[in-house]
């Protein structure tokens, strides 16, 4: 019976194609493209693409994305080009103007046509991938996107999923362009886990480690299920592993045979927003600069939405100064945001990166200056060590608070071009041995031997540090004899640094609750003195972790309702701003809450901290009925390294992560590649997959398989060997 229904399947490909000779010229497009592609699935299903050609690689490479999760690559996809409100509906549709105030599909088309040939011949691969993987699955049904053009990979050419403009509220968006649905928009918006999102890089120098080769640690922490691991090779030099965000023709963070590459999201401050005068004129807007007005730029945005079993239209008018879009008012003026827009720029940096052989090339890659949203720590089999903070940084007057909106107006403020590399922060071989950025200062990149602040225009890092880069430091520090075990060990290092300055203020707190309230006293000595004697590690059996992140989760929840002064962390403010009142009351709630939740408040961290994948969708309806595994990996808010972002949901009592340690690879340059690598949960977004969650248990142990680098330990352990199609 299967036999038959495939010989049918493929009668009727035959004659669709048949009677259409452009399906003709593109089948036999694909078909040559597969022909000189191979995907090997070792016993992981992590795929390794072998071309004659990058653009071979890169047809494989998505063709093999697809059948591992269709779906992921066709929502980010959908989510790039602004038409996710298609198949979610009405409340999308301010999510979808945010990104269609930048990807005008005609623009974007006549970009393509401009790019580089070989750029173009990459981005045919792209989308001849996908077509064929559509061509040759007919039983999968995509949402939209039922082509893929190649000027689609300019929409999403950077790693993270709209980058930069993620930074734009479509609440305020939803307020300007359609007051109507304004407290709609908010609701979405604030029903969203509060999980810290960001990275960990650790690149050693060979000084520091005992076999005398650089080590590197890729660790980001994305939500779970965000990026694949992959392999990509070729006949004309590309040879990069990795992790790639779901549709995209990239290693973004992983390494070749001589470089590694890690970015951590950055805080420096690449985006500003203007406030606008306008005046209306007849009908018209305009907008003051210096001494004139120049007419508002309007632009008609159509956006299409589901609405039951009906797909509607809402048209938007948009507003431009040459600042960029008007995304919001405030106090009678119009506020326009100001950011990089270089899709093929960004396109050519991502993918140029992975094929660069030394520090020179990998730096010259920089030198194109569009990774907006980025810095970037690096390690190479020469033996150096290097760290950028940021790379796209445009040149502003420092008489200006950049921090927050500037007078649009005034043409001070104008951008004055942009910084080349050598004005930035930058760091190369620092004398310690060590590097590590955990999204936080760069002046603690790497310890006394990092950059310093006063060197520096204030708007260039105005990152807060953080317990993580405060952890890091403290496993990197003095350390000369690291080899990938220790390296493992400091990844994984299960101190919760946050706690060891919250509770000696706490217990400062309870002391002086003596005398004034002796029944609280005596109600929490238990619990505090638990706190007292912990030596602040995690673990699975530990109770003491789960009294501490709930105590600091309550912390947290009272801080919505505070005013707290933006130019400081709201960590700093647990420690600094909050009353004694408020800390000893959220240790009581949280007392109370484990009481209530599990019968006893002495219930240890694995019984609450849970993994659990039970379908292939990140946030998916997570129930205490079904199995699950415990996780002794804690919140990276408190400093832990190995970051596990879980909560409580409303039909559950236990806590599930969804963010944090999601693909982490370990690296060793040398004469060869000795890697290991980690995914969470596995390789496989389809439940029916032996791929699906192969590698859960061993994700929450921390525990790492080999890396397949080279063909021959590929072969040996292969699972499939095919071309695409076959």
């Amino acid at each position: 019976m299967k036999r038959k229904l495939i010989s049918s399947l493929f009668l009727l490909l035959f004659f669709i194609t048949a009677c259409n000779p452009a399906a003709n010229t593109d089948l036999a497009r694909w078909q040559d493209q597969a022909e000189n592609t191979t995907i090997i699935r070792d016993n992981w299903g992590i795929p390794h693409v072998y071309g004659k050609t990058d653009a071979n690689a890169v047809f494989g490479l998505i063709y093999a994305q697809c059948e591992d999760d269709f779906n992921r690559v066709e929502v980010n996809y959908a989510m790039a080009m602004g038409r996710m409100a298609e198949f979610e509906g009405e409340s999308d549709i301010y999510s979808d103007l945010r990104m269609k105030l930048y990807i005008d599909p005609e623009s974007v088309k006549e970009e393509y046509e401009n790019s580089p040939k070989w750029l173009k011949k990459l981005m045919d691969a792209f989308a001849d991938g996908a077509n064929y993987y559509l061509y040759t699955h007919q039983e999968v049904k995509p949402k939209v996107i039922t082509h893929f053009e190649p000027w689609m990979a300019l929409a999403f050419s950077e790693g993270s999923i709209g980058g930069d403009i993620e930074r734009i509220s479509t609440r305020d968006l939803a307020s300007f362009y359609g007051k109507e649905k304004s407290n709609e928009i908010a609701e979405v918006i604030l029903d969203q886990d509060e999980e810290p999102r960001g990275s960990n890089g650790f690149a050693i120098s060979p000084k520091n480690t005992l076999n005398g080769n650089a080590l590197f640690l890729i660790n980001p922490h994305t939500s779970f299920f965000f990026r694949p691991e992959v392999h990509m090779i070729s006949e004309e030099g590309l040879n990069a592993y990795g992790a790639v965000t779901w549709g995209q023709f990239f290693v973004y963070q992983g390494f070749n045979d001589n470089c590694g590459w890690m970015h951590t999201s950055s805080k420096a401050d690449v985006i500003d927003y203007y406030l606008e005068t306008i005046e209306e004129k007849e009908g018209k807007y305009f907008y003051k600069y210096g001494d004139e007005l120049k007419p508002i730029i309007e632009k008609e945005i159509t956006l299409k939405y589901k609405k039951g079993e009906e797909m509607l239209e809402k048209v938007v008018t948009a507003f431009y100064t040459h600042h960029g879009p008007i995304i919001g008012e405030q106090d009678g003026k119009w506020v326009s945001i100001r950011l990089m827009v270089e899709h093929e720029k960004a396109l050519t940096q991502s993918y140029l990166r992975t094929k660069a052989n030394s520090y020179k090339e990998f730096y010259q890659t920089m030198e194109i200056r569009t990774n907006s949203s980025n810095n970037t720590v690096y390690a190479d089999a020469d033996g150096n060590i290097a760290y950028f903070h940021g790379n796209f940084m445009p040149i502003r007057n420092e008489k200006f608070d950049w921090s927050g909106m500037v007078d649009g107006s005034n043409p001070e403020t104008d951008w004055k071009g942009l910084h080349v590399l050598n004005e930035m922060i930058h760091v190369l071989n620092p004398e310690n041995g060590w590097i590590q950025n955990c999204n936080s200062t760069p002046f603690t990149v790497s310890g006394e031997f990092s950059p310093k602040k006063e060197d520096f225009p204030n708007y260039m890092a105005p990152d807060f540090q953080n317990f993580r880069g405060i952890h890091a430091v403290k496993v990197l520090d003095h350390v000369k004899d690291f080899t990938l075990d220790k390296l493992h060990d400091a990844a994984y290092d299960s101190y919760l640094p946050a706690f060891e300055i919250y509770i000696p203020i706490l217990l400062d707190d309870y002391q002086k609750l003596k005398h004034a309230d002796k029944k609280l006293y005596n109600r929490l000595h238990e619990p505090i003195e638990l706190l007292r004697n912990w030596d602040l590690r995690f673990s699975e059996e530990s109770v003491e972790t789960s009294l501490a992140v709930y105590w600091g989760q309550e912390m947290l929840k009272m801080t919505r309702n505070l005013e707290i002064n933006p130019k400081i962390s709201v960590y700093d403010y647990l420690a600094d701003g909050m009353s004694s009142e408020n800390r000893l009351a959220a240790l009581l709630l949280a007392v109370d809450k484990l009481n209530l939740d599990f019968g006893s408040w002495k219930t240890a961290w694995g019984e609450i901290n849970r993994y659990q994948r039970v379908n292939g969708e990140i946030v998916q309806p997570f129930n205490d009925d079904l199995p699950s595994l415990p996780v002794g990996f804690a919140s990276s808010r408190w400093g832990s390294l190995a970051s596990f972002g879980s909560r409580a949901y409303p039909n559950t009592k236990r806590m599930y992560g969804t963010s944090g340690n999601s693909f982490v690879a370990m690296v060793e340059f040398g004469d060869k590649i000795i890697a290991k690598s980690s995914l969470a949960g596995g390789q496989s977004g389809n439940p029916d997959s032996p791929h699906f969650d192969d590698q859960a248990l061993m994700y929450t142990k921390g525990q790492f398989k080999d890396v397949l680098f080279y063909k021959e330990d590929v072969e040996r352990n292969a699972e499939q060997k095919y071309h695409p199609g076959n």
